[in-house]
């Protein structure tokens, strides 16, 4: 080997020991929270720190709002479909002559749109949640059917112990296409199936309560009384998922709430449903989970109940006590928002009238906030209603050609949780 040779390669070591030294430096240093102060006390100073406050300053302290040991904060999920602009667009050209090749291909295409997202609230950004595992037989939902152009069919979910859970939905050939809940729990970014329903069914009433999903009435394949009148729970809070099943509770008296997608609410040991939203009239009932039985609606509720109400959970809130629960309605024509009162049962206006929440078709709240999808599916609006008096603070867009069906406030992913592409 000649001298020159030698010392080419012997330059090319230092080049490349020199590389890995300085990348191992930039490691450390990034890996510092604040310099000259150990790093588990630097955590104890930034966690009382908002991560809003935090996300802009440097890397370190970017990925330290994403871990585990850092205090969560709540994110938007949402469930969403193909916009219907969207999928008129792709048959524009089409003509009466290929009707039954339009509706194959229309069903085809609309039968796996249904997509999952999250929006982090801190980076303003929406991330695609991954793929929910298959199943047999495969889940296939339906959204919008051609031959009801101006109808939507439910998708019906709900938020369970910091986790997103379906409940009902419906096929292309009108049946229902949840045999098994399908759930989304964001703390180990990961998918689970509950316990198989002994009916499966659309138009249902679902909500949770505790800890425990409940399902009232619906409809199956085909009208059964017993399924119209049936009430089930699941206790998610079982740790052995072996163990999970549904629970048969005190029926209905009728099956007057199996005939179209019924709004049930959660709220301070009860289940509370209508069958009807916005100012027209109402059937509704109210189970009391201690007493396992079924009795009138306060007055003063049903009355104000006209338009998408959803209530606060233990679960989403700094104090664990159900006396702290919060119901919200909005009134989708006045554009106002509204909290239950029930010691006189009354609804108590929050925000007299907003245009933003004109139209609204779903709400939800947790963490102080009432996040309502507007603008057919293509807005949600945020309100901070912790703040005196309350306010809307934030509209957020729904990603490119979706439109929101329902939303779902939930603690935000661990970063250790995600690809390692997805990583701050």
């Amino acid at each position: 080997m000649t001298l020159d040779v030698a010392m080419e390669d012997g330059l090319k070591c230092v080049k490349i020991q020199q590389r890995e030294e300085d990348e191992d430096e930039e490691n450390n240093e990034s890996s510092i929270l604040i310099p000259g102060l150990p790093n588990h006390l630097a955590h104890l100073c930034l966690s009382n720190l908002h991560p809003s406050l935090l996300y802009g300053i440097c890397k370190s302290w970017r990925r330290l709002i994403y871990t585990t040991s850092f205090p969560h904060f709540y994110c938007l999920y949402v469930v969403c479909s193909r916009s219907r602009a969207y999928n008129n667009s792709t048959n524009t050209a089409s003509t009466s002559s290929r009707t039954s090749s339009i509706i194959k291909q229309y069903t085809d295409r609309e039968q796996n749109s249904i997509e999952f997202f999250c929006f982090d609230p801190i980076s303003s950004k929406w991330s695609k949640l991954p793929n929910p595992p298959s199943s047999d037989p495969p889940i296939r939902i339906l959204r919008h059917h051609p031959s009801f152009i101006s109808r939507s069919l439910s998708i019906q979910s709900l938020t369970v112990a910091e986790r997103m859970v379906l409940i009902a939905a419906t096929t292309h050939k009108f049946l229902p296409a949840i045999e098994r809940p399908l759930g989304f729990n964001p703390l180990c970014n990961e998918w689970f199936f509950g316990p198989p329903l002994a009916a499966p069914r659309r138009w249902c009433g679902s909500s949770s309560v505790n800890g425990n999903v409940y399902v009232a009435s619906g409809m199956g394949s085909t009208y059964h009384s017993d399924v119209a009148r049936s009430l089930e729970k699941w206790d998610v809070n079982q740790k052995a998922h072996e163990k999970w099943k549904w629970e048969k509770l005190a029926g209905l008296k009728d099956g007057k709430f199996s005939r179209e997608f019924v709004d049930a609410i959660g709220y301070r040991g009860k289940l509370c449903m209508v069958n009807n939203k916005g100012h027209a009239a109402k059937e509704s009932a109210v189970y009391d989970i201690a007493k396992d039985e079924w009795k009138e609606m306060p007055e003063g509720m049903l009355g104000g109940w006209n338009g998408p109400a959803a209530a606060s959970s233990s679960t989403t809130t700094t104090i664990n006590d159900e006396s702290h629960d919060e119901m919200y309605v909005v009134d989708e024509i006045k554009g106002s928002l509204s909290k239950y009162v029930p010691e006189i049962d009354q609804w108590e206006e929050v925000i007299e009238s907003c245009d933003d929440l004109k139209g609204a078709e779903q709400i939800s709240v947790g963490g102080g906030r009432v996040c309502a999808i507007c603008d057919d599916g293509r807005l949600i609006v945020v309100v901070d209603v912790a703040a005196k008096p309350a306010n809307v603070i934030g509209v957020v867009s729904t990603p490119p050609e979706m439109e929101a069906i329902a939303l779902h406030i939930l603690p935000r992913i661990n970063a250790d949780k995600l690809p390692q592409s997805r990583r701050f």
